[in-house]
């Protein structure tokens, strides 16, 4: 599988990563989450990507793979409010009891990445919160701070010295993050990570549960670009082409890294690491989606999704 540097972090990643939210929150059949794990690592994938906040993932990840711990790069966020953690939203005590709980449960001496967990503009501004991770940093706890996030904030985030990474939502229904964010990523060499980059799937007339929010307003957005198979230069089934289109289109936007992806099913996987060997879109197809998104937005606050 292609591999990309994450800026200037120097980490070598593969271009899919896994998002492990939906293994914890769907509180699936623990050997069944497990599998899925271990088969993403089975496949190459080599990024996987966590957060406190999410329901059993990390100790699933802990669990599950922690032997085969020189095999990935690992992420998690931090930040918010938990009954597990002493201090407020933010502060320094929390994000220090933050990293302690994420290498306790991962069952690691080291975090490669620790995000900041879409905090607002403020609270970046206020410092507290990214110092407290390059205090973790110095202390061998975590190699590269970042933050995951969208809009003003990700964009304000890129610029800060101490931010090596950084994590946002693009995909062909979420373009606002490429003229922003992205755009002082790459010129200060930041590694990039993608959630959500095949948009909910919005092209499904099933809503999924776990992200109802999101794919409400994806397929309200999916369906105002009026976007078409074949005026892309695509046919077939719709359910099969437009993942790998979507897919496609996060991978070949310049600076980004890796495509972050959640999943409880080991075929998915699959074709997911088929769809990213297309390799990048072809230009007219990108020109056509960044076209549409331009045109229907007009007028609209379609923002990053956070």
């Amino acid at each position: 599988m292609e591999k990309r540097t994450l800026g200037r972090t120097g980490l070598q990643v593969t271009a899919i990563g896994f998002g492990s939210a939906e293994v914890g929150y769907l509180k699936i059949e623990r050997e069944r989450a497990a599998g899925v794990v271990r088969h993403v690592l089975d496949r190459g994938i080599n990024l996987l990507d966590t957060a406190v906040s999410y329901p059993g993932s990390e100790a699933l990840i802990g669990k599950t793979v922690a032997d085969r711990r020189n095999e990935y790069v690992l992420v998690s966020k931090c930040g918010a409010k938990s009954a597990e953690l002493p201090g407020e939203a933010w502060s320094a005590q929390l994000i220090a009891a933050s990293v302690d709980l994420s290498l306790k449960r991962l069952r690691t001496d080291h975090l490669d990445v620790m995000l900041l967990h879409s905090c607002d503009l403020a609270t970046l501004e206020k410092g507290e919160a990214m110092g407290a991770l390059v205090k973790a940093k110095q202390a061998g706890k975590i190699r590269f701070c970042g933050y995951s996030g969208d809009n003003q904030e990700l964009a304000y985030a890129a610029t800060l010295a101490d931010v090596s990474v950084i994590e946002t939502s693009i995909s062909i229904c979420d373009q606002a993050n490429i003229e922003q964010g992205l755009a002082v990523a790459r010129k200060n060499q930041v590694g990039v990570l993608v959630k959500r980059p095949i948009a909910n799937a919005a092209w499904r007339p099933a809503l999924p549960g776990m992200y109802s929010d999101y794919a409400k307003e994806y397929v309200r957005r999916f369906t105002a670009m009026g976007l078409d198979l074949k005026a892309l230069g695509f046919d077939g089934d719709p359910q099969q082409r437009w993942p790998e289109i979507a897919l496609r289109f996060t991978l070949s936007q310049p600076g980004v890294h890796c495509a972050v992806i959640g999943t409880t099913n080991p075929d998915n996987v699959d074709k997911n690491i088929a769809y990213a060997g297309g390799g990048a879109l072809p230009v007219p197809a990108i020109d056509a989606l960044r076209s549409a998104f331009a045109r229907q937005s007009q007028g609209h606050d379609w923002k990053g999704m956070t």
